[in-house]
């Protein structure tokens, strides 16, 4: 590399580190904004069902249903109501008074003393498709717990003599937050990267600056380096202060490589840093620029990344789209680093999209900067 083209690198990033130093909007956007969003969504999303309004119909008080209705009082995810009738359960089910109710019959006391399996009657609001299956589930083991103890101080076998032990593997504790942390840095990492360069080029061009530069001997590809480099690293900053977060905040174990994980989001943020210069090269407005990288960038990684909604269950033309969202390859990176460790077999092939998706991005916004005018 010549000499003049080092120095003018040299002046052109020095110029760039000293107006993120007086403008402490790019700051807030690298540290502040990564903080507060996940803190946000951490704590505010959750796809767990916890203290479930769960009424319980007994037409006939006995010790076995109100040892079965125990079963709800001790458990973390129901706070359980009874009700003396099915007709008063299911007019405060209608009311949304309660999220379901269970209903035990007259016979249910009779039958179990009989030996016979008595039947429960399960309803539930099924207006949250997602909640009606959590709730769903959740009664169902609820169930199947209080039976086999039932039996089992009963010395009767069990009818279905198969003992089911589940291992879960990666997350045990079957928590969504250890699940969606991971996605949340990525998401939000894609909004942080894409803004910190949509709004530069577009700043130089309100102010005037970018013509004064154009009559110097620089060249498009030295303004567009200077302007990557500084905010790299700003970014990679927002990326430690989110993962300190997510380890330290949320207890989300982080079982992968650290180097691994750096490598990973060095190339996540180059190709979100060339998405924001992309936009601002060919915005030139910074409050355009912005309304771009918040509608192209982050609804995308939100809705698109398999952050939240499986891909897999997409219609087949959105599942072909997300191949074109960044944020889907560090979403399966993080959440692999995070919960399964340094899985090649999965981190290989999303750590070369990332690098295909950085070159194109990169690419493109080299293609759009003209030194011109017009």
């Amino acid at each position: 590399m010549k000499a003049g083209v080092v120095m003018r690198l040299r002046g052109l990033i020095r110029k760039e580190s000293l107006q993120i130093l007086r403008d402490p909007s790019s700051i807030a956007i690298a540290f502040l904004l990564p903080a507060i969003l996940l803190l946000l969504f951490g704590y505010g999303v959750s796809l767990d069902a916890r203290h479930i309004k769960l009424g319980i119909a007994v037409e006939q008080p006995s010790a076995a249903a109100s040892s079965f209705t125990t079963e709800f009082s001790n458990s973390v995810y129901f706070d359980p109501r009874v009700f003396s009738t099915a007709d008063a359960a299911q007019t405060a089910l209608a009311q949304e008074k309660i999220d379901g109710f269970v209903w035990l019959q007259s016979d249910f006391a009779r039958r179990l003393a009989a030996g016979q399996d008595p039947s429960i009657g399960v309803y539930v609001n099924g207006v949250d498709a997602n909640n009606a299956r959590i709730i769903e589930n959740y009664v169902q083991q609820s169930w199947a717990i209080w039976r086999s103890s039932q039996l089992a101080a009963s010395g009767a076998k069990d009818p279905i003599p198969i003992a089911i032990e589940p291992r879960i593997w990666f997350n045990p504790a079957v928590s969504s937050r250890d699940y969606l942390v991971p996605g949340l840095i990525a998401v939000i990492m894609t909004l942080t990267g894409a803004l910190l360069t949509a709004l530069v080029i577009a700043r130089e061009w309100e102010r005037g600056t970018m013509e004064a530069l154009m009559v110097t001997r620089v060249t498009m590809l030295e303004i567009l380096i200077s302007k990557v480099l500084p905010y790299f690293f700003l970014g990679l900053g927002g990326m430690v202060v989110a993962v300190i977060i997510a380890v330290f905040l949320f207890h989300v174990p982080l079982h992968g490589s650290i180097l691994v994980l750096t490598l990973s989001a060095s190339l996540f943020m180059l190709a979100s840093l060339g998405m924001g210069l992309l936009i601002s090269t060919i915005a030139k407005n910074q409050f355009v620029a912005g309304q771009i990288a918040i509608i192209t960038t982050f609804l995308p990684a939100f809705i698109l990344s398999g952050f939240i909604f499986d891909i897999g269950s997409m219609p087949w033309p959105i599942k072909v789209f997300t191949h074109i969202v960044a944020a889907r390859y560090f979403v399966a990176i993080l959440q692999s680093l995070f919960l399964a460790g340094t899985v090649w077999s999965v981190i290989l092939p999303n750590f070369l999209a990332l690098v295909v998706m950085a070159i194109v991005f990169l690419g493109a916004a080299r293609l759009a900067a003209r030194k011109r005018l017009d």
